[in-house]
Parts: structure tokens; C-alpha cells; sequence
């Protein structure tokens, strides 16, 4: 089974019609995000605000929702170029992990810690959509994670001569190390089998 049809696409945000569309081959890249809201159906709310916000109409938000029980939810197909990196859309598809992350002041100096961590099922849904992916997009090859693309800087929002990340997710608590050396793996792995961390 290819990438699309596999997730639930009962909440496809009503604005990604206007998305530019693109093919599977011209996919590249995997961005990993974490929503930095209370739950999913905040980051539901959160993308189609941006879109009644935007003079394009086209909102910011990725295209799958892992939610904490490991619930996946699609939100744009992966044929169309979802708002998620500044800079880095074309070719990528975005992953959103559901993390409070430094939520309700995500530019206060003293708050840029996060303190909730990834459960496991959330994780293993990851390595199984990366699975998926690899396997449904043929020039899909790097992975990365949204603050190793967006490296701003911007003034803290209690302290403005303190200088803050303008995105960090998503996070010191996510299992990076794990999940990068899984996904180096899939490029050795032969056939579909599902993926386990260990």
C-alpha cells in the first residue's frame, strides 16, 4: 500500500485544495515537529485559524498528527505542499507530534524547557509512518527535525534583550539519537517489514 489511503483522512483541513500540488517522487525530505499545544484538537483548530488569518487562505500546519496514543491523523495529502518550514516545503513532508513543548509561553525567557516527554506508542507510530514513507516515496532520503531548519533567533517575550529559539521542537525530550539511527537503517533494511526501536 502507497502512502495515501493509509492514514485517516477524516480531517483534511478544508483549505488544501489550495496547496501547490507536487508528485510523490519529488519528495525528499521528512520534517519532525511537535505541535506545542495542549492536543490534537487544538492543532486542528490552530491550522485552520491560520488559514482564515492568511490573505491566501492556505494555513500552516503538516501533513500527519501523531497524537499521544499513537493515533495518526492526515491533514494535507502528501501530494500537495503543506506550510510547515519556512524555506523547506517543497520537497518535504511534515511530521506534527502531539507535545505541549513550552506551551502557553513559548518565548518567555524562563520557560524553554520543555518537561513533557514522547510516550512509546507515540514513538513506535513514528517509526512505522517513517517506515511507510520510506517505502511509498523513492526519493525520500533525509530526515530531519524542525528546529535543525529554523535556527532563528527572536526577542523573549518577558525579557526582549534576551534573545530565544523561535523554534526548538521538537525538543531535548524527543529520542532523536534513536529515531535518526532507525531511519539511517531503512536505507539498509531489505523489504517492508515493520520497524521496532530497539
Amino acid at each position: 500500500m502507497g502512502p495515501m489511503g493509509r492514514y485517516s483522512c477524516d480531517h483534511l483541513v478544508s483549505w488544501y485544495h489550495r496547496l501547490p500540488e507536487r508528485r510523490l517522487d519529488a519528495i525528499t525530505t521528512v520534517v519532525l515537529h511537535a505541535t506545542e499545544l495542549p492536543g490534537f484538537d487544538e492543532a486542528l483548530l490552530e491550522a485552520e485559524k491560520t488559514a482564515r488569518e492568511s490573505e491566501s487562505g492556505r494555513g500552516v500546519c503538516g501533513h500527519l498528527y501523531i497524537d499521544r496514543d499513537g493515533t495518526v491523523h492526515q491533514l494535507v495529502p502528501f501530494e500537495r505542499v503543506a506550510q510547515h518550514v519556512q524555506g523547506h516545503n517543497t520537497p518535504s513532508i511534515g511530521i506534527e507530534l502531539i507535545n505541549r513543548g513550552r506551551y502557553p509561553r513559548w518565548f518567555d525567557a524562563g520557560h524553554q524547557t520543555p518537561t513533557e516527554p514522547f510516550p512509546p506508542a507515540q514513538v513506535q507510530a513514528l517509526i512505522d509512518v517513517l517506515t511507510t514513507l520510506r517505502t511509498g516515496c523513492p526519493r525520500l532520503t533525509d530526515l530531519y527535525r524542525h528546529s535543525d531548519l529554523d535556527t532563528a533567533l527572536v526577542p523573549a517575550a518577558d525579557r526582549p534583550e534576551v534573545q530565544v529559539h523561535r523554534r526548538i521542537d521538537p525538543g531535548p525530550l524527543f529520542p532523536w539519537a534513536e529515531v535518526a539511527e532507525f531511519w539511517a537503517g531503512l536505507s539498509r533494511r531489505p523489504g517492508p517489514d515493520r520497524g521496532t526501536l530497539r
